[in-house]
Formats: structure tokens, sequence, C-alpha cells
């Protein structure tokens, strides 16, 4: 174990996806560039009884690529995204995990829910079949964090292993989670990320009766039902799928030759203390997790050129963050300045929930390697409640830092800040 050192700089070195866009790095980006949506009709239960009927699926995946057979069919898919995401991660950073460095390598991977699915089947099971109908093995497999512990027995990393909870904050809280469990000197690299898989008949119906779920603009295509701070905004759509960024000590990635997407360089973790599903007046929950990601390091305000919000195009949820983004930067927000690029990558995917903001780091990483803003798809009607520059369009531009913010159920704020790596 090494001693900590709150200096040590840390890089993205691997990535890893598995969404509604696409079940892997490039494609998903290309998608994202694209304004492709992944949005379609909900295939995974009968939708015919509900008014809300859309969803963004995984479609075209294969577990049994990523695990065996006899793991697949005791797990669920919350954790077949995440060990595919995890493991296309490390494959995609070129690091070899060996036994003399394997206790060194760390495994900081999220989920929201767990494998809830295992939990309703195994339910069913007893209903119809008593006792004996449910499984030895669902408990083990679908906790909150089996898929941390799968992705551990998967690739060998079995140094420092957790799985941070935070509702929809969870994948940004994780990320960074990671990078500071590098700088503690708990390990020299890190599988971070997150995973999720909430398109389940019954969070479906929950959400729906929250009011929380939107739909499209009268007369137009479904894909419109995600448009993040536009005027005529209503409600968000679940999504599902993980990502995965592989961190690493950026002096041991350069010394390997290692392709170096960014640094990670600032970290923000702050609670509302206010309801479980509102956000608090003037987000100032958001603001604080933001305004510490800013401080942590040092990073200058007036050089984050991108943010990847929360922005889930709920009403009230998106005029919130909104106010939390000017708290910190000021009148650079402003779209009329067109300072400070917003780019609404929930209008493609829907909202993630605990994968979130793993997705959402992996774009902004992408963004601040290609400097190139992915547009926020939908987005027409200005709202003076979010005066922001949201940009509609694939824009390349110089993007000095990135900032990655995500906001929970039950006040969770998390923010993450990435640095375009020059090389030094």
């Amino acid at each position: 174990m090494r001693k900590p050192d709150y200096n040590r700089r840390v890089a993205v070195t691997g990535l890893g996806v598995i969404s509604c866009v696409g079940n892997d790095r490039q494609t998903a980006w290309a998608n994202l560039l694209d304004g492709r949506s992944g949005l379609g009709e909900i295939t995974r239960f009968d939708i015919s009884r509900y008014d809300h009927k859309w969803g963004g699926e995984v479609t075209d995946f294969d577990p049994t690529r990523w695990l065996d057979s006899k793991a697949v069919r005791r797990s669920e898919s919350s954790l077949h995204f995440g060990v595919a995401a995890a493991k296309q991660a490390l494959t995609d950073s070129g690091f070899e995990i060996t036994d003399a460095n394997r206790t060194e390598v760390g495994v900081v991977f999220g989920c929201g829910g767990g494998g809830q699915g295992l939990f309703i089947d195994n339910m069913d099971a007893l209903r119809t079949r008593g006792p004996r109908g449910v499984s030895p093995t669902f408990i083990a497999n679908g906790l909150v964090d089996s898929t941390s512990g799968m992705i551990a027995i998967e690739t060998g990393a079995i140094g420092h292993n957790v799985c941070i909870v935070s509702a929809c904050a969870t994948g940004t809280h994780n990320v960074a989670e990671g990078a500071e469990a590098i700088r503690r000197g708990d390990c020299i690299a890190v599988i971070s990320g997150s995973t999720e898989a909430p398109l389940l008949e019954v969070a479906h119906a929950g959400f729906g009766n929250m009011r929380g779920l939107g739909s499209p603009r009268p007369g137009e295509p479904l894909q419109t039902l995600s448009r993040p701070f536009d005027r005529t905004r209503d409600g968000f759509v679940l999504g599902e799928g993980s990502a995965s960024l592989f961190l690493e000590d950026l002096e041991l990635a350069k010394a390997r030759g290692a392709r170096i997407y960014a640094e990670v360089v600032g970290y923000g973790s702050a609670a509302d203390g206010w309801d479980m599903i509102q956000p608090i007046e003037g987000g100032t929950g958001s603001a604080r997790a933001m305004q510490m990601a800013v401080d942590r390091r040092g990073v200058p305000a007036d050089e984050v050129d991108l943010i990847n919000p929360h922005g889930t195009s709920t009403p009230m949820g998106d005029k919130r963050e909104t106010e939390a983004i000017w708290k910190v930067f000021g009148d650079r927000a402003a779209r009329d300045r067109q300072a400070l690029a917003i780019s609404g990558t929930k209008s493609m995917t829907g909202h993630m929930m605990g994968a979130a903001g793993a997705f959402e780091a992996f774009a902004t990483v992408m963004a601040v390697a290609e400097q190139c803003v992915p547009p926020t798809i939908n987005y027409r009607d200005f709202d003076p409640e979010c005066d922001l520059w949201v940009v509609t369009e694939a824009t390349p531009m110089a993007i000095r830092y990135g900032l990655s913010n995500n906001i929970g159920l039950g006040g969770h704020n998390g923010a993450v800040i990435f640095k375009r790596y020059d090389g030094d």
C-alpha cells in the first residue's frame, strides 16, 4: 500500500459502454455526436395499460460474450451490463492485471437498485411454487454490490472494492471516489463506473404515479419526449445500461505508454437535506457539490467550458439545476454569452438512473478528449428560467475542463471534473 498523495494525478485510460445508443465506446460516441436517439417503445413488459410507453432499452446485447452461461442464468441484466462495460474499459486501457499487481487494482462500481428483477422473479416463484421455488443463488447475485464483486472475479482485480449507492448520482460518486482511492494510495488503478436495469414494470408504474415520466410533444415523434431545459419539457424517460472508466495513476500510465483520454481533477459531494423527491430551493445542494469540485484542486471556474448536466427534462429539476449552475459560474452560464456549453445527453439515452453518472462521465471524457460537444437533441423552445447555452448540434470547440453533474433522489449531489490532457 502506497502513502497518500493528494496531489497525485489520475488519468482516464480506458472506457466501456453498454447503452441504448451503443454497446461500445466508438458506437456510443458516434451516435451521441450524430444526435441519434436510443429511445423507443418498451418491450420488456406489456405496455398496453400505460400512458407512458417509452424507454431507452439496450439491444443486440449478448451477456454470454462477457460471462459464462451459468453466471448469466444466476444473475440479471444490471450485472451483465456492468461486467461487460468494465471488461471493455480494462481492454481499452491496455492495462494487464497480473499476480504481481492484482492486489493494487481496485473496483469502485455502483448500482442504484441492484438486481431488483431477480427479487421480483423469486417473489413470484415463492407465491406460485412455494419456498422450494426460490433460487438459492438469487441473493448473492441480486445485491446492490453484486456487480462490483463479479467484476473482481472476472478480471482478477482484488484490491480495494466498494459499491457506492446514491440514487441517480451513483455513477458520479463511484468514478470520483475511484480517483480518490488512487490518491489515497489504496490502488494504482481502479475499474470505476456504475450500472442499472430499471426497465421493470413496477418501477415504470411507480415513476408514472409519481408524475415524473414525460411525453413527446403533441403530434411529434416519441424521440422528442426527453428535452432537457426546453420550455415544453414535462418529465423524464427511463433508460438502462452501464459505463466504466478505467482510472490510473498518471505517472504509471505515462510510463507504460498508455493512451490518456483526460485527467480527473475535481470532485464534490453534498446533500440537500430537504426532500426525498424534490430538489432544494435554489439548487443549493447541487451548487455546493459543483463548487467543491471546482475548489478541491483549484480548477479555474472560468475555464470550465462544458457541463454535462443532470438534465432529466423535468420542469422543477431542470430549473433548480440551472439555478445551481448560475450560483457557481455566474453569467458565464447565460445563453447569450456562449461561454459554458451545456450538453444534455439524457435527451438521447433517457435517464439511466444509477448508471447515468458513469455514462455521462464517459460522454464528458470523450468530449474533452475529442474537443467536441455532443448535442442536446429536442431542445427548441427557450425557457427564461433555464437561461443556459444548450448546444443543439455537435460543436467542435476548445474544452479545457468538462464537468459532469448529477442529482439523486434523497438529495444526493455529485460533480466530477475532467481536464484535457496536454501531454505534460
